[in-house]
């Protein structure tokens, strides 16, 4: 697909009547409570790997329009196998040209400008970078920068891929919550800043100091990120979610990136971009060219 020719779909708080119950009712929100805790989650995953769980395979492939010729033909042990099934690599090229950044997953994407005072504005919200990082130099170094969210939901590929070659610098888990990452849920709570995260800070061959963040949601329990130190390759698998949809968050230092303008203004329109892995959307800019690791 060529850049600026994306698919989109509207940014909606509009949900299905259990997370309507959950997230906009007083019982709900009581029981939300209880749901929203990690051991809660780890107890579905648990069940998700029992084999009894591939009896839901069928059903949520159909739900969720999933074709399965995209996918390794292989013999699903559970659901959580499936739902962590690998995709025929020719699906998801990167592209030949090193300077195009590519989408790290699949994902509904939305980018936003890092402001001065090391925040960006999602709607009716404002995240501080000091607290979504825990780290308050680490949070200064990308003031100015720019913030890309990939939210996947359930037909989504749940693995995700480096961008680029490079090495990591560090990796960081934070303990939270485990909210939903779906728009119902960000008019009450800051998800991305509550919810369990991981992240790894690495340094790039073409993009600069970056940072790549892995967001748990409500029944997304295990984040799996393949190493937390040593170097990496543009394409090489970083990691996997299981079981639900969740979140990828990039950070980019002021002057790395420019990102495909279609992108911007969807985002500016409450609208999310539909992107696929290693995808292009947005390029090295004139001030990094030249510059290597």
């Amino acid at each position: 697909m060529a850049a600026g020719t994306y698919e989109t779909c509207e940014i909606s708080r509009k949900e299905n009547p259990a997370l309507n119950f959950l997230y906009n009712s007083l019982p709900g929100r009581a029981l939300l409570h209880v749901l929203i805790r990690p051991p809660v989650s780890g107890f579905f995953g648990l069940l998700m790997d029992l084999p009894a769980s591939r009896v839901f395979i069928r059903g949520f492939a159909r739900r969720n329009r999933i074709n399965m010729n995209d996918y390794k033909d292989v013999a699903y042990t559970s659901f959580n196998d499936f739902f962590t099934r690998e995709i025929k690599k020719e699906l998801r090229p990167f592209p030949d040209d090193a300077y195009d950044l590519a989408a790290p997953c699949d994902g509904k994407l939305t980018a936003y400008p890092i402001e001065a005072g090391s925040v960006f504005r999602i709607k009716d919200s404002v995240y501080d970078l000091e607290g979504l990082l825990a780290d308050e130099a680490l949070a200064r170094a990308f003031a100015g920068g720019v913030c890309l969210i990939f939210r996947l939901t359930p037909d989504d590929y749940h693995r995700y891929s480096y961008i680029d070659d490079g090495e990591i610098l560090r990796w960081k888990r934070i303990k939270g919550v485990l909210h939903t990452v779906r728009p119902i849920s960000s008019g009450r709570y800051k998800v991305y800043g509550q919810n369990s995260r991981e992240y790894t800070v690495m340094q790039t061959k073409n993009f600069g100091k970056i940072i790549q963040m892995e967001v748990g949601a409500l029944f997304v329990g295990r984040i799996s990120n393949h190493m937390t130190q040593g170097s990496f390759h543009r394409g090489d698998e970083k990691g996997r979610f299981e079981f639900g949809g969740s979140t990828v968050v990039m950070l980019f230092r002021e002057g790395a990136v420019a990102i495909d303008e279609a992108v911007c203004r969807n985002t500016r329109q409450n609208k999310e971009t539909i992107v696929r892995m290693g995808e292009a959307i947005g390029k090295k800019t004139a001030r990094e060219r030249g510059r290597t690791l």
